[in-house]
């Protein structure tokens, strides 16, 4: 089973993801751009999973890339904030 199949556990993977990237020192400029290109990465590569995936990739579908960018920082602050 892939993290990306459960939405708890993608939650979970990005959390622990960026805990490590904080504690190297990695700047949240940095973070926000790794993030913005693991989405685009996902968008082009990756069939959605679960509904929660499906929202993020028809969202990013239809988005600027200021928008996408904006998506990304989303998702990190949902990890942060929930991890």
């Amino acid at each position: 089973m892939s993290v990306l199949d459960n939405w708890g556990q993608w939650k979970e993977f990005l959390g622990s993801r960026l805990d490590q990237a904080q504690s190297q020192g990695m700047s949240n400029g940095v973070i926000s751009d790794i993030a913005y290109q693991v989405g685009d990465y996902l968008a082009k590569n990756v069939d959605p999973k679960n509904e929660q995936e499906k929202v993020l990739a028809d969202l990013w579908s239809v988005a600027s890339p200021e928008e996408q960018h904006a998506i990304a920082n989303m998702m990190v602050k949902l990890v942060q904030n929930n991890g």
